[in-house]
């Protein structure tokens, strides 16, 4: 951690369990304001469950989890909402409303949410969508899109209120090598630009030694390692090992 400066992100011993296994065993990790920290781990073994706990969406059975210093755990439902609002969810689905246009999806956030003129969310709207490439498809539907395109669309919708936390459920998962690595480059622009903090779940090595930032790895519930790229690749951990490795490039 930055000498300092307060993390946006801190999970400090934070453990879950569903019915009777223990998905998270005291999982202690920070993220810097304007940092990327990808997860990465075997099916199965919490990550995406750890996207979930910082957005509030679940409860930790034990630990804190601090969003820009405030412990979430035990926030009122008004409060969590407040801190919602400075983050951004990226889901593996996409998770669009299948029932509206791609507008109406980017759009109904910043109704609900801001005080915002008709104008203003139009022009926000199609802001979004050409920074994802999508400028000219504002008016199709969910189904009228393809796999590649969801997650554009899911991208552009995470950024609409313009947050200051991105957590991203991975982001390339299904996708060609050529859009998983557009994806990544559009991730990698946005932290560029906005210096938004992210934390994103991953399988793919390749994706996550372009965002550059530092991989967290979870094995059967616990954090095995933490670091660079460059520091994992001499990890002891063979699974670690492996999972950063340049074979493990663009593979799901």
């Amino acid at each position: 951690m930055s000498e300092g400066r307060v993390p946006d992100i801190a999970l400090q011993k934070v453990s879950k369990t569903f019915a009777n296994r223990q998905v998270l065993k005291s999982v202690s990790f920070d993220v810097t304001p304007g940092e990327a920290l990808c997860v990465m781990g075997r099916s199965g073994t919490g990550k995406s469950v750890t996207l979930k706990l910082i957005i509030g969406l679940l409860k930790p059975e034990a630990g804190s989890i601090l969003i820009q210093g405030r412990n979430i755990v035990g926030m009122s439902e008004d409060e969590l909402s407040g801190t919602r609002r400075q983050m951004g969810f990226l889901f593996q689905s996409g998770a669009l409303f299948s029932q509206f246009t791609l507008n109406d999806n980017l759009a109904l956030p910043l109704g609900r949410f801001t005080n915002k003129s008709k104008q203003e969310i139009d022009s926000m709207v199609q802001m979004r969508l050409e920074q994802v490439g999508l400028g000219k498809d504002r008016y199709k539907m969910p189904a009228e899109l393809s796999g590649g395109m969801k997650k554009r669309a899911g991208l552009a919708r995470a950024l609409i209120l313009d947050p200051h936390i991105l957590l991203a459920d991975e982001p390339t998962s299904g996708l060609d090598t050529v859009t998983a690595r557009e994806i990544d480059d559009l991730l990698l622009k946005v932290r560029e630009q906005s210096k938004t903090t992210m934390v994103i779940v991953t399988h793919n090595g390749g994706g996550a030694r372009r965002l550059g930032g530092r991989v967290a790895v979870l094995d059967k519930g616990e954090m095995v390692a933490l670091g660079t790229i460059q520091e994992l690749e001499k990890n002891e951990n063979e699974l670690v090992r492996a999972l950063v490795s340049e074979e493990g490039c663009y593979a799901h």
